[in-house]
């Protein structure tokens, strides 16, 4: 049994506005991002955690979209990492396997979570990642180039990321216990030794970061509905 952790928790403060709710292809952003979750056949819950001011336009979201599988909208914390770790102490005991995702990634499919659940359960996590293709450059504080990074075998880090649930528990738990900071839940796992395998994606599933990203997410979005 997989439960999905949607977060959506983030003050948007490159956006200018909440992300979330700001309008792609006639639906708010997190819409999204739920409907595709609702579409799989591997996801039987999904908790999704906001902020608190908008958990009531979240709980009319839900309810007007008619999204089933969302048993919980609870309110996150100042960080990431405590609305994921609020998120997996709301999960159902049958929950096996927990994927997280980024509410702000709408352009995420269902084959994706798919076959990222297939390697999670084969290798107990991972995660979608893009290959990245850019040259890379580290600067000084001044903004002058200081050298290169060899983008061999690097990838971006996506998500959804899922983990046998115990795995990420204990993660979390080995964060929490020595305040570390993290990013995502790859981050947290890397702190307890473990493998994480991920799953190359060469299709478009960025985050909403700027208002351009809803322009060319909305782009997608139409070439999918003109090609599906």
């Amino acid at each position: 049994m997989l439960a999905a952790i949607i977060v959506a928790a983030g003050r948007s403060r490159r956006m200018g506005l909440d992300k979330l709710f700001a309008r792609l292809d006639g639906q708010p952003v997190i819409a999204h991002s739920i409907r595709i979750f609702e579409k799989t056949d591997c996801v039987s819950e999904i908790i999704v955690v906001g902020r608190k001011d908008r958990l009531r336009e979240l709980r009319e979201l839900v309810r007007k979209n008619r999204f089933r599988r969302v048993s919980g909208i609870i309110a996150g914390g100042p960080r990431r990492q405590d609305s994921v770790r609020l998120g997996l102490k709301k999960l159902g005991a049958k929950a096996k396997y927990v994927a997280v995702h980024d509410a702000a990634r709408p352009l995420v499919r269902p084959e994706l979570i798919e076959e990222v659940f297939q390697a999670a359960q084969q290798h107990g996590a991972a995660s979608c990642a893009a290959p990245v293709n850019d040259t890379l450059k580290r600067a000084g504080e001044d903004c002058f180039v200081i050298g290169g990074v060899e983008r061999d075998r690097l990838y971006a880090v996506q998500t959804p990321q899922i983990f046998r649930r115990e795995l990420l528990v204990k993660a979390y738990a080995k964060v929490f216990g020595s305040k570390l900071l993290i990013t995502d839940e790859v981050s947290a796992v890397e702190h307890l030794g473990e493998r994480i395998i991920l799953v190359p994606n060469d299709k478009p599933n960025f985050k909403i970061t700027y208002p351009s990203d809803l322009r060319l997410a909305e782009f997608v979005l139409r070439e999918r509905a003109t090609t599906s």
